[in-house]
Parts: structure tokens; sequence; C-alpha cells
């Protein structure tokens, strides 16, 4: 090779070219797999701390503590991937669990009929948030975050004290199993893989992401930018209720004044966690399932090493932040990797240029 075509290299400020790319990589690889990194030292630590934390049924007892923040975290991935967010999941999981377990203990209705209101209340909330978003415009923070507040009062509205009582069938929904996995496990398992196969395998899945890159592209592409996001709000209340329908039925309770409290932060978390980006257009819905995980082994491990609550909502709030960080992280290590490259393509370019002028 010339002299001149070495120069056009791109070389890193210390160190050769070859090391300066497998530098790079090495801390590529290492961000990528933060998670399953943190998974195993959180599996190692707890583990040293107390030998029993490593066995089948404190695994499954995380697994099932799992189920509901991710199945909300499927839907709510989707919604962030195209730009918008939702922080009035908690309040919808609280009124569709209300409405559902008052129709059973009060009015004496049957079970699924009581969750099909539950959730269709879950629903609608989501619709409206939608409408108010894609059609009348209004930023989607500050239609959720009033959204959260109208639902917690409808269901102080609907009843003011914890509703319990409910029928054998719909405890069977939370507690139940099926071939010794509980139920709401196989729930998320389906949500999760109908998830994936919606982003990864229809049009519309994809269309997503270029509406969260970039929406005015998308747009001029002939994307329907307010029916996809609408379908998005409406199915994250969806989600929202099932998830509340299935923690009810879990607790034998619906207390409308603390179901739900805080849990949009721990959906936030574990979407950012998993590597979508808040601005949208990027993220995969494995990598939010490794950091539900991520999060319920530590919150598990927290609490039988008998750590106060108040550090575990520390704990919580140092995850949401260092989510945000590493997204920052891979995004500025991307344009460190693709700076020299566009310098030299530049400097190709304008080389042309000056040849041709000379001609």
């Amino acid at each position: 090779m010339s002299q001149a075509k070495a120069a056009d290299l791109p070389t890193a400020p210390h160190g050769e070219p070859g090391q300066r790319w497998t530098a790079q990589r090495v801390g590529a690889l290492l961000v990528r797999n933060s998670l399953v990194i943190g998974i195993a030292v959180l599996l190692i630590v707890f583990t040293s701390a107390d030998s029993t934390f490593l066995t089948v049924d404190v695994l499954k007892n995380i697994a099932l503590q799992s189920t509901v923040l991710a199945i909300v975290a499927v839907t709510s991935t989707l919604l962030v991937i195209s730009g918008e967010v939702d922080l009035s999941v908690g309040s919808l999981e609280a009124v569709s669990a209300v409405t559902a377990g008052y129709l059973m203990a009060a009015s004496g209705w049957g079970a699924p009929t009581s969750v099909l209101v539950g959730l269709a209340a879950g629903a609608a909330a989501g619709a409206v948030n939608g409408f108010l978003v894609t059609v009348v415009g209004i930023n989607s923070i500050v239609v959720t975050l009033g959204m959260g507040n109208i639902t917690r009062g409808l269901t102080y509205l609907i009843t003011t004290a914890p509703v319990f009582g409910f029928t054998e069938g719909f405890l069977r929904l939370g507690n139940g199993t099926f071939l010794g996995i509980a139920i709401p496990i196989w729930i998320a398992i389906l949500v999760f893989a109908l998830g994936g196969a919606f982003l990864v395998l229809t049009p519309t899945g994809r269309h997503i992401y270029a509406v969260g890159m970039n929406r005015e592209a998308a747009y001029l592409a002939g994307l329907n930018l307010r029916r996809i996001r609408f379908v998005l709000f409406t199915l994250n209340g969806l989600a929202a209720g099932l998830a509340g329908v299935i923690l009810a039925s879990r607790l034998n309770s619906a207390p409308p004044g603390t179901l739900g409290v805080g849990f949009e932060l721990q959906v936030l978390t574990a979407v950012l966690l998993g590597g979508v980006a808040f601005t949208g257009g990027r993220g995969r819905l494995f990598g939010v399932l490794l950091a539900v995980l991520f999060l319920n082994i530590l919150q598990a491990g927290l609490t039988m090493m008998n750590v106060a609550n108040a550090w575990q909502q520390i704990s919580q709030g140092v995850a949401l932040i260092a989510s945000v960080g590493l997204d920052l992280l891979n995004h500025r290590r991307g344009r460190r990797a693709l700076l020299p490259w566009a310098r030299l393509r530049l400097a190709r370019n304008t080389t042309s240029g000056d040849q041709e002028v000379s001609r």
C-alpha cells in the first residue's frame, strides 16, 4: 500500500488502527451485553449471600413476579420505538383491576364478563390517549400524565375501599398453573411472542421504526402516522388492563389507592434499560425482556437480604439513570465509529472534485 493511501485511512489518536478497532469492538461488545453481564453478576452476588437463591422455586417466583411488568413492557416498547411514551399505565392498571373486581364482588357478574369489561376500560383509556395525541396534537407526556390522574380518580369513584372476594375462576387466572408453570408466565410468553412477531414480521411493525426514526420522512413515504400511533396507544391501554386484572387475581384484592402506583416508572426503566431509544426509532424486545428479568432479580435479591424499601427505590432510580446513560454511550460510540470514515469519504470527494476542476 502506498504512503498516500495509508495516510487516508482513519487512525486513532493513540495506538495502531488494528488495536483501536479491537478496543472499540470489545467496548461495544461489553455495552451490548451489559444486561447479560449484570444478570450474571446479580446471580453470583445474591447466591453468595444466600445459597438458596439460585433454586428452581426462587427462579420460578422471580419469573412470576416479572409477568405484570413484562406484559406492559412489550406494548410500551412498541410505543417508545414510535417516538411516544405513556405515563398513565399504572393508573390504567388500577382502573381495570378495580372495574373487573367490583363487577364480580359487588355486582355479582361472572368472571369472564367482568374481565372483558376491565380490559375494555384499559383499552378505552388508551384509545383516548391516542386520540388526544394523534388527532388533537397534544404532547404524549402531557396527555398521559393527565389521563393517569383522571383514571386514578375514576377508581375512587367506583369504590374507595379495596375490592376483594373474587370467584374461584378469576383467582385461577393469577394463581393457577398449566404444565407446572404459572398461568401468568404463559400469558407473558404469549404477549412477548405476539409482540415480537408483530414488530419483526409485519409491515406495520417495521413501519413503527420508520415513524420513530424520522416522522416527516415516514409521512412523505405514505405511512398513516395517526393510525399507527393510535393503535399503539390502544394496545398499551389493553396491556395495562390485562396486567391489572392478573395482579388483582394474584392478590385476591384490588386496592384503588395503591395498585399500580409507580408502575409507569418501572415500565419506562425496563424499556430504556433494554436498549430502546427514548427518542424513538431503535430498540429490541429481547433486550427489554432481559431488562425486566434484571430488575426483578435485583428486587428479589434485595428483598431476600432485607434491604430497606427506600434503598430498593433508590436502586430503581439508579437503573433508570443508567439506562439513559447506556443509550447515550451507544449513540456516541456509533457517531465516533462513523466519523473517521465520513471524514475519509469527504476528503476523497473533495480530492475528486479538485481533479475534475483541474481538468
